[in-house]
Order: structure tokens, then sequence, then C-alpha cells
């Protein structure tokens, strides 16, 4: 069956007392203590799922099957990390204190992903108001990113015959390097990254297409790179599935990132990427990756963009 056919059938479909069949995951039930003053944004889940009450269901995320997450990670790797044992080095490349919470939650919010991956098999797009951690390698986790559920559903859907081609187009500020590492040589994934060419990681990968940007980009030369480069190159590679990381540390002023977008120009960047999967007939994966900014309305503004987004545009 044919992902425009599964979209045609679920559109007729209502989810509750919702007239649409979306919905979107969220891991804000799962938290993990954390040092006083940490960087990580954690407020920001809750954030999102309580501005979208109202609009779609959220529900909480499965667990990842550890299995699937050996589908592009070491296993004794990571077993290690189940277990706690994980050197100082290692808790400080990962960026959190290691706990038991902290490796579930990293579970949780992948599950939720391929959640919304089956979601947008079946009916167009799907949504996870977490996941996006990109700077996950096979063995090393890196930037809060423990499993890399970009390159973990890439690899499922391609061994499991969801789809003959994925494109994983990262538009988080940060380049997307453990999944370029981690899909690198396989010609059924096209990863492609807009990213700040000077911020973290300071030693990049190679995606199939890097757009490495200056710092202070602003909306309308970010859109003209989006819109004239990066969505020309999906076209070309035509995906049967496609991933995006909407990254909301591209918002001026993000504590780590060296953009200057609006709001505005978010919103703008989010429709253009679901109106063209809608247009070409691509299920899409909708994942939350980076925001820090200072002002932490606007971090939580601009996640809950994308899935609002992407109910203007789908449902």
């Amino acid at each position: 069956m044919s992902p425009g056919r599964l979209r045609q059938t679920a559109s007729v479909s209502v989810s509750g007392s919702f007239p649409h069949p979306f919905r979107a995951y969220t891991p804000a039930a799962y938290t993990f203590p954390l040092p006083v003053g940490h960087r990580f944004p954690a407020y920001k889940y809750a954030g999102v799922a309580e501005s979208l009450r109202g609009l779609l269901p959220v529900l909480d995320t499965p667990p990842l099957r550890w299995a699937d997450a050996a589908r592009v990670h070491d296993p004794v790797w990571l077993r290690r990390w189940r277990r706690g044992e994980v050197t100082a080095a290692e808790e400080r490349a990962f960026g959190l204190p290691w706990s038991p919470a902290v490796v579930e939650r990293a579970r949780r919010a992948a599950g939720g992903s391929l959640a919304a991956l089956h979601d947008a098999l079946a009916q167009g797009w799907g949504a996870n108001l977490a996941g996006g951690t990109h700077h996950a390698f096979r063995d090393r986790a890196e930037g809060f990113c423990l499993v890399n559920d970009a390159a973990i559903l890439t690899r499922l859907a391609l061994e499991e015959g969801l789809a003959r081609r994925v494109a994983v187009l990262d538009l988080d500020v940060h380049q997307g390097n453990g999944t370029a590492a981690l899909l690198a040589g396989e010609a059924r994934a096209f990863t492609l990254s807009i990213h700040g060419e000077r911020n973290y990681p300071f030693r990049k990968e190679t995606s199939s297409l890097d757009l490495g940007l200056p710092d202070g980009v602003t909306d309308a030369d970010y859109l003209r790179v989006l819109c004239e480069q990066a969505l020309p190159a999906l076209d070309a590679f035509r995906p049967g599935v496609l991933l995006y990381l909407a990254g909301a540390d591209v918002l001026a002023g993000d504590r780590f990132g060296r953009f200057a977008l609006t709001l505005d120009g978010v919103r703008e960047r989010n429709r253009a990427v679901l109106g063209w999967a809608r247009e070409a007939d691509v299920p899409v994966v909708t994942m939350m990756a980076g925001g820090y900014n200072r002002d932490h309305g606007l971090t939580v503004a601009a996640h809950a963009s994308t899935v609002q987004d992407g109910l203007d545009v789908f449902a």
C-alpha cells in the first residue's frame, strides 16, 4: 500500500475528540536527578506537552527495545550504560551524570521517535516531543545524546522493509555528527545537515550533504539555503521516509547557538519542510532536537510550533 493511500484512509478517522488522526509522544514524566544550575533544558519537555494539550492527544512514550538500539550501537557498550559501568570521561562527554533514570529516559525518548515513525507510515506524519539525539555514536555518548534515534529508525526502516530510502534532515544548529558517522556508506540513507560551521561539534563528520553556515544567520539567508539547496537535494534523493530534526537552537538568544532566526522564521522553516513532505507524498517524522534559549518560553514556543505547523499542513 502506498503512503498516499494510507494517508487517505487515515484522514477519515478521528482520534478521541479530535477531528484528525494525529497524536504526539512525550517522555515528560521521565525525569532524572541533575545538579543545581545544570544546563540541560529539562523544563522544555513538560512545557511543550502542556502547550499542545487540546490540539492533539499527547501520549506517553513507549520504551525502545534494546535490540533495536543495538541495530546501530555496540551491544557491549549499551550493556555497560544499562549497568552503570561508565567512566567519568564518558559522563563528561555525555554531559549528564549517569543514573538508571537518565538511561530509561533516553530509551523512552527514542521509543517516542519509533512510535512516531509508525504513525507517519500510517497517516503521513508522526510527532515526537523529544528525540533528535544526533550526537550519539556507535560506542560513544556526546552532547546529551545516548542513543541515536534517527540512525536507529533509519536502520530499522531499511531492514524491516518499511522504506527503500530514508532521508534525515537535521536542522539543529549543531551538525548531526553521530548520525552522519553511523549511516556513512549506506547508499539507501541520505543525511543532510544545515548547521553552524564554527559551532559544536568542532570536529565535523561527513554527511551526505553538509551546509555549514556562518554565525549570525538570519531568517532570509537560512530559508534561502533550505529552499534552494536542501529541499532540491531531497527531491533528487526521493526518500520513502523523512526524519526531520526540528532544532529550536537556531533562534536568536540560544545559549549554545550562534544563529539569529526569529520564531516566525522557524515556523516558515517548518512549513517549508512539512509542505515539501506532503507535496512529495513522503511520510515525515518530527523530532525536537536542541533548544536552549535564554528565554525559556521562546524555546517551548519554537518546539511546540513544529507540531502546530504539522497540524496546519497535514490536518
